[in-house]
């Protein structure tokens, strides 16, 4: 990653943002997002069926210590090469709770060709129609997780 991932100006509890620059061409960095082995390699993940627009897919995270987890992505947009979009449950990791009637936040990838390679901007919004109870630890927990997200992601896409 040529520059560090960086938090959106705004103060806003709805949204994260992260943007980064990874040194990988644009169709370099949009197969590690569309194609599901290698989104699940580098988020640490195994889904069950192929990303395609309008699924549902689940994710069994192999991240350690998680490995109980398992995750549904509802995947809304698909456009090659500049932008990828799923919905989920986020902090849904204890299994005791039925997270289903909860409101989900909206994930979204975008791509951009620059110099350096390829500008990649992660967006997840929705946080505050979250339950109160759990809407300050998801946040936390996803702001600090896609700080890591965005290396692994650097990381994969420049190793290949």
């Amino acid at each position: 990653m040529s520059a560090t991932a960086q938090p959106a100006p705004s103060t806003s509890t709805d949204r994260i943002e992260k943007t980064f620059t990874v040194n990988a061409p644009r169709s370099r960095v949009w197969r590690a997002l569309a194609d599901e082995k290698e989104f699940g390699t580098w988020f640490r993940m195994k889904f069950d069926r192929p990303l395609a627009e309008g699924a549902t897919v689940r994710g069994q995270l192999t991240h350690p210590g998680y490995e109980h987890v398992t995750v549904d992505l509802l995947i809304e947009r698909i456009m090659p090469e500049s932008y990828f979009s799923y919905r989920w449950h986020p902090g849904a990791v204890d299994p005791k709770v039925d997270y289903s009637t909860e409101p989900t936040t909206l994930v979204e990838f975008t791509l951009k060709e620059v110099k350096d390679g390829t500008e990649v901007t992660i967006v997840e919004s929705g946080f505050d129609r979250i339950p109160t109870g759990r809407r300050v630890e998801a946040f936390r927990m996803n702001e600090k997780g896609w700080e890591g997200q965005a290396r692994n992601l650097a990381k994969h896409v420049s190793a290949a």
